[in-house]
């Protein structure tokens, strides 16, 4: 698929398929364009825990506070460690910003791939942290259902966005 066509299509996806699962390899696939992600002094701060198993599944699911994620069949969790990434001489710490690169060309992967997603940062990070046995160095950055849209519903195409002219200066 072609890169423009990706992210003009990608959307958050909150209704999925729960009896079709994502075979390895196309998880593989979404996990490689998280390891190839760049990351500030190329330190790649991060874990990527893909979550097929219905007893963690079902812990992870609790950490979030809505019930529409009950049909994925997979959960993408990115962790950090803050302490193993790059650090600016006035003290900015490069953690949120390398995840968040990972974590957007994973979601842009799956799409691709036709795998649905939506990018969640509300979860209970103690109830989330218990569920993965997390030590304490680890930070829970954002996690995502991963799972295929149902045969019925069809993408909105809807997406509602502030004009080129608002937001871009070319000075």
């Amino acid at each position: 698929m072609d890169l423009k066509k990706v992210i003009e299509e990608r959307e958050s996806c909150r209704n999925f398929d729960p009896d079709r699962r994502i075979p390895q390899q196309i998880l593989q696939e979404i996990a490689e364009a998280g390891r190839v992600a760049p990351s500030a002094g190329n330190l790649q701060p991060w874990k990527f825990l893909f979550i097929s198993s219905s007893e963690l599944l079902r812990k992870v699911k609790n950490s979030y506070g809505s019930r529409w994620v009950d049909n994925a069949p997979h959960f993408l969790i990115v962790v950090g460690n803050r302490s193993s990434a790059w650090v600016r001489s006035d003290g900015y710490n490069s953690l949120e910003t390398d995840l968040t690169i990972a974590m957007d060309h994973m979601i842009l992967a799956a799409e691709s791939l036709s795998v649905g997603t939506c990018w969640i940062a509300a979860f209970d990070d103690a109830k989330l942290r218990k569920a993965l046995n997390l030590n304490e160095e680890d930070e829970v950055f954002a996690i995502t259902p991963l799972g295929y849209l149902p045969a019925e519903r069809e993408k909105k195409a809807n997406k509602i966005r502030k004009p080129l002219k608002e937001i871009a200066f070319f000075i």
